[in-house]
This record gives structure tokens, C-alpha cells and sequence, in this order.
């Protein structure tokens, strides 16, 4: 079920890292297997029924607030509820707080780049210019993929748990 897990992360940082989404799909797959895997009794991390939907809560509550605030988009906030679904709320902090760290790096990367453009490339990149089949009317630049560093930070607290 690990692998399962790993190879849903994986899916989940090419798309937002590429696209700057996680299209619904994707989400609802990860929120499946989860489920599935609960109600199988295969969790790989241990968790049952009520840890898994006050994570899978807790995750979609709290990104909830800050797409409202226009801040997130609407798929870094269902995959963390899909998240939240697979690792319960225990390991939620640990996971935002790293994501978070490397989210800020990227921002203060893209923002040292764009005021002095030593490497445009880079910075093109960084920003999450859209491509092609990524604009349209009304669709916002996202410049940081969260839920990318959201699946990074958590396949690396698999791997970290799994250790001690």
C-alpha cells in the first residue's frame, strides 16, 4: 500500500509542478485507495476510520481558509483533505510546516530572481507561467505548487517515520 501511496504523491507533484493544478481526478483516486485501504484494514500508517476523516477534515478545513483568502487554489485544498484522509491529523503538522518552509523558499527564490534577474529561466519556472492548455479567461498564475511540496514533504515523513 506504500507504493500505492508514493506513486499517488509522485502523480500529484508532476501535475502541480508542471500545470500548477491537481486536477479532481487525481484527488478522488488518492481519496479512494485511502478509503479502501482503511476499509481493508491495509493502512499503511496505522490509522482508522476516525483519525483518517479528522485528517481528511482538518486538512480540507484549513487550506479551506486560505483559498478563500484567495491565497491557495481549490486543488492544493482537496488534496489536502485527501491527504489528511491517508495520514490522519497527527501527521498533518509535521507535513504543513515542511511544505510550508520549502513553499517560502520558492517564494523568497522567485522574488530574489525576479528583482534581480541573474537567471530568467529560473525565474519563468518559479512563477508558473502558464502554458499553453493552462490559460484561459479568469485563470490566476499560481506561482507556488503547494500541493507539490504538501506530497514531497510527506512521502519524506514516510520515509523518516519509517526509520525510527
Amino acid at each position: 500500500m506504500h507504493h500505492l501511496w508514493l506513486l499517488w504523491l509522485l502523480f500529484v507533484v508532476v501535475y502541480d509542478i508542471r500545470q500548477r493544478r491537481v486536477p479532481n481526478w487525481l484527488v478522488l483516486a488518492g481519496a479512494g485507495v485511502a478509503a479502501g485501504a482503511i476499509a481493508m484494514n491495509l493502512q499503511p500508517f496505522g490509522i482508522g476510520w476516525p483519525d483518517a476523516l479528522t485528517g481528511a477534515a482538518t486538512g480540507f478545513g484549513f487550506l479551506l481558509l486560505f483559498y478563500v483568502a484567495s491565497l491557495m487554489g481549490a486543488g492544493d485544498v482537496k488534496f489536502a483533505g485527501a491527504l489528511g484522509l491517508w495520514v490522519g491529523t497527527f501527521a498533518l503538522l509535521p507535513i504543513w510546516v515542511g511544505a510550508s518552509l520549502i513553499a517560502g523558499l520558492h517564494a523568497l527564490l522567485w522574488w530574489v530572481l525576479h528583482r534581480w534577474p541573474v537567471f530568467p529561466r529560473l525565474a519563468l519556472i518559479l512563477s508558473g507561467a502558464p502554458r499553453a492548455e493552462n490559460q484561459g479567461a479568469g485563470k490566476r498564475i499560481r506561482p507556488i505548487p503547494y500541493a507539490a511540496y504538501l506530497a514531497m514533504t510527506a512521502a519524506i515523513w514516510m520515509a523518516w517515520g519509517r526509520q525510527s
